[in-house]
């Protein structure tokens, strides 16, 4: 019994120490920061400037001219004169194909064609000597019309056999071999011109009646650590409503390391914005959290502040500053929050 009087007693004193010992603590802090030093400092008041709102948005190089070859009948491969990576000049053959039942039916065709010039000789001359009607000859007439029209069509068809450049270029797919069958529709090659490139991108829907055709941005090729100026050769006029983005093209001046393929960054400025800057002395990073001090009555306070674009020594504040305030920017490493300050 007197050990269970002992041990409360111990308790109740102890928690008497602690509560002493916080009460303590908690007027240190106001206590420290009365006491603090006079420190000397540099200011520098906030700044409202106008600026562009910078935004980036990621697009690809490709060809303005390229097609995809593909054959508009049936017939096998037998010649496909070109390999990955070989220029052509335009009209240049590319694949030439064998089509039997076509060139059966130019020579059935032509033979009809020839029977029916013979007839309507024959009913002509006989018509001089009265020995025809005109009814007979104006009915041979239109027979040969549809002759002519039944050679011409066959032709035509035989023509498809042979595929040709539909301009300057090189290849750069290849989809099919010789001994291959190709039918309408199957793409065999696809060629691209080298003379002319363009990046195509997507921008934001809020922004498209900001670019219009002809404007010139900035386009960024990381991978040749290349910078170009594009011309905007399209915009589309409506938004992807999936994506709820426009569609653009921007044309590039020519360049030796520039590649149909290549990943590019277009960079976009909006409508110009008040925003206010400081000095970069200014700003305490620490970790992830920047800070500053602005003086307020003679005492340094801090503010959590998050910070934007940097140039020209001075960066951008997004949040945590009004204007015309002073930030501290010398002698503000070792500076505390409330301590006194002396601007020299």
């Amino acid at each position: 019994m007197k050990l269970t009087v002992s041990m409360s007693t111990f308790a109740a004193a102890t928690l008497c120490l602690l509560l002493n010992g916080c009460s303590k603590e908690e007027a240190n802090p106001a206590k420290s920061a009365s006491s603090l030093p006079v420190s000397p400092i540099s200011v520098a008041t906030v700044q409202s400037v106008s600026a562009a709102r910078l935004a980036e948005v990621v697009g690809t190089v490709q060809a303005v001219a390229q097609a995809e070859i593909a054959a508009k009948i049936s017939g096998n491969i037998i010649t496909m004169p070109v390999d990955l990576g070989s220029r052509v000049e335009r009209d240049e053959l590319l694949v030439e194909l064998v089509a039997g039942e076509i060139s059966a039916q130019l020579q059935q065709a032509e033979a009809q064609l020839a029977q029916a010039r013979r007839n309507l000789a024959r009913e002509e001359s006989l018509l001089k000597k009265n020995a025809a009607t005109q009814e007979t000859v104006k009915s041979l007439q239109d027979t040969l019309k549809i002759a002519e029209a039944s050679f011409r069509q066959a032709q035509t068809m035989l023509d498809y056999t042979r595929i040709t450049a539909p301009f300057s270029g090189i290849i750069t797919r290849k989809f099919a071999n010789v001994g291959d069958l190709a039918t309408p529709g199957r793409t065999l090659l696809k060629i691209e011109s080298a003379e002319q490139l363009e990046v195509v991108t997507d921008l934001p829907e809020a922004m498209m009646l900001q670019v219009n055709k002809g404007d010139i941005l900035p386009v960024f090729i990381p991978s040749i650590d290349l910078q170009l100026d594009g011309v905007v050769a399209e915009v589309s006029p409506t938004a992807d409503p999936t994506s709820r983005t426009v569609p653009i093209k921007l044309r590039l001046p020519g360049h030796p390391t520039l590649r149909a393929g290549q990943f590019a960054r277009v960079t976009l400025a909006s409508n110009e914005t008040e925003t206010l800057t400081v000095p970069g002395e200014a700003l305490l990073p620490l970790g992830q959290i920047e800070r500053l001090f602005v003086v307020e009555d003679g005492v340094a306070r801090l503010r959590l502040v998050r910070s934007g674009t940097r140039q020209d020594g001075r960066v951008e504040i997004l949040s945590g500053l009004q204007g015309q305030e002073q930030v501290v920017v010398a002698g503000n490493r070792r500076l505390q929050d409330g301590q006194p300050v002396e601007i020299r």
